[in-house]
């Protein structure tokens, strides 16, 4: 997706935006502030760029209860991103969780999202711009909000731009969007009871038995393999896998990147290290995520001194779900099949005691 002119982000449809329920009962100030007049710098005294920043103070005038969740989600806490990293790290250790704290801040935190960084806007992280002339839309965008932000693995696999991969079936044939599988109340953080959600497999995600009444089906391998297999292990295809992520402030620009040694594809099952009622599965699909010991190095030396407190080789739910794979071809494409499973050699030396528990012997063999 081609960025948007300076002109195309703020350009208003009058016709559109009049016909939105939000002109008529807020109008531009009662979420803008600012001024009603003609003359441009007096209309833009004390303007709110982005109301949604505070929702407390304008969103949850009307969408209390969404406001006062969405608070706590994922997507506006960004809490999945500390429990990785203070699991790896040190919190106690006040200096070096304050240079984490920091690199957070100029890597991490540009990417949580308000209420109109999915209903009315790109999220401001990849550029910004109205979505569609300041409707507001109750359904976000594909394109330009989901896989904006969600798109290096899940959208490039979901809408199969990788090379040679077919799209997930979903998209192919039914043209889902994401919200065909992702609920509103999940990514606005509804979930029941008082579960404390500090990462994305905490809660209750997809699942695909809401739509495939497996009991009905015509295939025997479902009631052969149970819970030990997640459903992904047989319907996934081949995914993005990267190493050696790190991050450092540019000396030339004085802005924050981030570079990774290496981007690759696997297909690789190994063990679930996140079993639950909703996950008992034995094996799963896992991938490689980029963190390395020194991902961190250019705020401080040894930040990540626990590194090897959480797997590198982790569960993963790959959006590329196809019918036919190669993988459940035949009994014998998985069963006996090293290549497939995640056994000790394909693991970096260094990485091997953090993914003790995610590594596979080997492949199980036929009974």
């Amino acid at each position: 997706m081609a960025p948007l002119e300076p002109w195309e982000k703020v350009i208003i449809n009058i016709e559109d935006y009049t016909a939105d329920p939000h002109s008529n009962m807020m109008g531009c100030t009662g979420c803008h502030n600012g001024q009603s007049s003609p003359e441009k710098a007096a209309a833009h005294e004390g303007l709110n760029v982005r109301p949604s920043a505070g929702a407390e103070s304008v969103c949850a005038s009307c969408h209390a209860e969404i406001v006062a969740s969405a608070s706590e989600s994922l997507h506006t806490s960004q809490e999945g991103y500390w429990t990785q990293i203070n699991l790896r790290s040190n919190p106690e250790d006040a200096d070096k969780h304050a240079a984490l704290e920091e690199m957070f801040g100029n890597h991490c935190a540009s990417c949580h999202t308000s209420c109109g960084d999915c209903h009315v806007s790109q999220p401001a992280s990849v550029g910004g711009g109205l979505i569609d002339s300041h409707v507001f839309n109750a359904t976000p965008s594909l394109t330009r909000n989901c896989t904006a932000c969600h798109g290096s693995r899940v959208g490039n696999e979901f809408l199969g731009k990788h090379e040679d991969i077919k799209a997930d079936v979903h998209f192919r044939q039914a043209r889902m969007t994401c919200t065909g599988c992702h609920t509103g109340q999940e990514m606005h953080g509804q979930f029941e009871g008082d579960s404390e959600v500090n990462h994305r497999y905490d809660s209750v995600t997809p699942d695909c038995t809401s739509c495939h009444d497996l009991s009905s089906s015509a295939s025997p391998y479902h009631a052969l393999h149970g819970e030990k297999l997640s459903c992904q292990v047989c319907h996934s295809v081949t995914y993005t896998s990267c190493d050696g992520c790190h991050v450092a402030i540019s000396e030339e620009t004085g802005n924050p990147f981030f570079s990774t040694e290496g981007t690759y594809f696997t297909f690789l099952i190994g063990r679930n290290t996140l079993q639950s009622e909703e996950r008992p599965y034995e094996y799963v699909p896992v991938r490689h995520i980029p963190v390395d010991p020194e991902s961190y190095a250019f705020y401080g030396e040894d930040l990540l001194e626990n590194f090897n407190a959480a797997p590198t080789w982790a569960y993963a739910t790959p959006h590329n779900i196809q019918l036919q794979t190669p993988q459940n071809a035949s009994c014998a494409a998985c069963h006996g099949n090293n290549d497939i499973f995640l056994t000790a050699d394909k693991v970096a030396p260094e990485e091997l005691e953090a993914n003790l528990d995610v590594i596979v012997d080997s492949a199980p063999e036929l009974q």
